[in-house]
Order: C-alpha cells, then structure tokens, then sequence
C-alpha cells in the first residue's frame, strides 16, 4: 500500500488543493491519545460529561443557546479539569457575542491539554480564528502553526491563506495539473 509518506505526495499530486500530508488516516495515533487522556477521570463520571457535551452541541446547533450554555457549565462544574466542556463552550459563547468569554474558555482548554488533543487542536482554530478577525495576524498564524501540527487540515489550510506567496504557489501547481489532465483544453496564454 506505501508508506503515510507515499500517500501523502500522491494526494497531493491529485488534489493540489489540499495541504501536504492531509491523508485521511495519517493521525491514527490521535484516537490512543485521547483514550489515555480521558482514563484520568472516572468512567461514569466522563460518561455523564459526554453526554452533557452532547446535549450542549445539540442545542447550540438548533440555535438555543442558553440550553447549550446551561449544559456546558454543567459539565465543567461535574469535570472542570477536562479540556472539551471549555472548548464547546467557548464556541457558544462566541456565538453569543461573548468574544471575551470565548477567548478565557480557550484559554483554559489550551492549557488543560497541555497543547496535546482533539479539544486543545479545535480550540487553537478557534482562537485562530478569533485572532483574525479582531487583526491580529500573528496570533492567529502561531495557534494555526501549533493546530497544524496537532493535524488539523483546516488550520493548514488557514496558514496557505495567510501566506500570499503560498497561496501563488498552491495556484500555479493547481493551474498546472489542471493543463496536465486536460492537455486538450487550451488557455489564453
């Protein structure tokens, strides 16, 4: 089959427009870490947080943000040491309008993860993200740097765009595969 290596320079010989090393697959290692992360609380207890996490991401999803909020604080009060409850907070918060809120929940989630996981990568995008919208372009590219090395194929992506001469390069590479699968099509060059 090839190495994640081999597969990575293939999708990125057929599909330039994703990131290098953007394989489906390639982070298998994410799913043990998390696992080891979350046998530090008690199962019953992780249990009953997930499932408030849930319910949370539900109602914030059908637009009820105080029931989301409701079941966030819940389960930050049930397991205030767990990374994920602050990230999916901050996420309601910022939909809120509580851009302030938003950025101390990611904060805390960063730093409970001590910069490993799957909340503490989503939470650098987000955070990113908040960074570029207020213009702070430097913060939002360092937590997109820390996010894509935690595998984030989004924050990559984010990075491309905040490069221009990247972005040139992604375009002329994607110009030329295009003329390569189609020899037949002529430009206006």
């Amino acid at each position: 089959m090839g190495s994640a290596n081999d597969r990575a320079v293939l999708q990125t010989i057929f599909n330039p427009s994703t990131p290098f090393g953007d394989v489906p697959g390639l982070d298998e290692d994410e799913d043990v870490e998390q696992e080891e992360e979350e046998s530090a609380f008690a199962p019953e207890l992780l249990e009953q947080v997930k499932d408030l996490e849930l319910q949370g991401v539900s109602a914030a999803e059908s637009g009820d943000l105080s029931a989301a909020l409701e079941r966030f604080n819940v389960a930050i009060r049930l397991l205030p040491e767990r990374a994920s409850a602050y990230n999916n907070r901050a996420q309601a918060l910022r939909l809120k309008g509580d851009v302030a809120g938003a950025l101390r929940d990611l904060d805390a989630a960063i730093r409970l993860g001590r910069g490993r996981g799957r909340a503490v990568c989503q939470s650098l995008v987000q955070r990113g993200l908040i960074h570029q919208l207020q213009d702070r372009q430097d913060d939002a590219r360092r937590d997109f740097q820390q996010a894509a090395r935690l595998g984030s194929a989004f924050a990559r992506r984010q990075l491309v765009l905040l490069n221009p001469y990247s972005a040139l390069c992604n375009q002329m590479l994607g110009e030329m595969m295009a003329k390569l699968r189609n020899p037949d099509v002529t430009g206006s060059d």
